[in-house]
């Protein structure tokens, strides 16, 4: 491989209380999908009333992502997995996909979540998955954990007028203002508190969580629970 004229310059260090930052953050992400394939799931009681789902409604599967907007792992599953499931599962009518929010990581994750529930509340199931959509994309690929206040309000609002107009934003931002939005982020809060949730993403199919090592364990989750085992 040739040198180019930069290869002598010095690359710049990070702080060693940085890089153990980073690396501990993306283990807890992790931990959402990396299970031992062999522990058997019980089926727990998972309310979904009042949630933003993809699919139909009497589809026989319910598959639920335990999320924070901030996770870069949770980043990655929005852009490579989910795009799988829709094609393999929900565009199919055998699942519903939901999204609830477990925002762990800091002020960002509440604030874009929190966000987030007032998009859902005053523009609608469509519109949600859209801003939905929309934040995990403008996540920075190479996001720098130190700097804490990536998703300001500011950030929020500009990325919604993205996609509606501005009359509709302005609602979504005095439904936040006015913290209406605040119950339905605390619901979820405490339905991942009940289920013992410790990490991003995680994902549960009919009330059984997740606990195999790829995306054929998945979909063979997903399969048997379609035929009712």
């Amino acid at each position: 491989m040739s040198k180019g004229k930069n290869s002598k310059k010095k690359t710049k260090r990070q702080s060693p209380k940085i890089i153990f930052w980073i690396v501990g953050l993306l283990a807890i992400c992790m931990g959402g999908l990396l299970f031992l394939s062999n522990t058997t799931s019980k089926v727990e009681a998972i309310d979904y009333n009042k949630q933003p789902f993809l699919g139909e409604e009497l589809a026989p599967v319910q598959i639920v992502e335990f999320g924070d907007y901030k996770c870069p792992i949770c980043k990655n599953f929005n852009e490579s997995f989910l795009p799988q499931i829709q094609k393999d599962f929900i565009n199919t009518g055998k699942a519903r996909f939901y999204f609830m929010n477990y925002s762990f990581i800091n002020v960002d994750s509440i604030r874009s979540a929190k966000f987030g529930e007032a998009v859902y509340k005053e523009l609608g199931n469509e519109t949600f998955w859209e801003f939905h959509e929309l934040l995990f994309n403008k996540q920075p690929n190479d996001l720098k954990y130190e700097r804490m206040d990536i998703f300001t309000e500011e950030f929020l609002e500009d990325a919604l007028k993205e996609i509606v107009s501005e009359e509709e934003a302005q609602k979504v931002v005095k439904t936040f203002h006015n913290k209406e939005s605040e119950s339905a982020w605390d619901n979820d809060m405490k339905e991942a508190s009940k289920l013992e949730i410790t990490g991003t993403p995680t994902l549960f199919v009919n009330g059984k969580k997740f606990e195999g090592n790829s995306y054929e364990d998945f979909k063979e989750m997903v399969e048997n629970a379609a035929k009712g085992e």
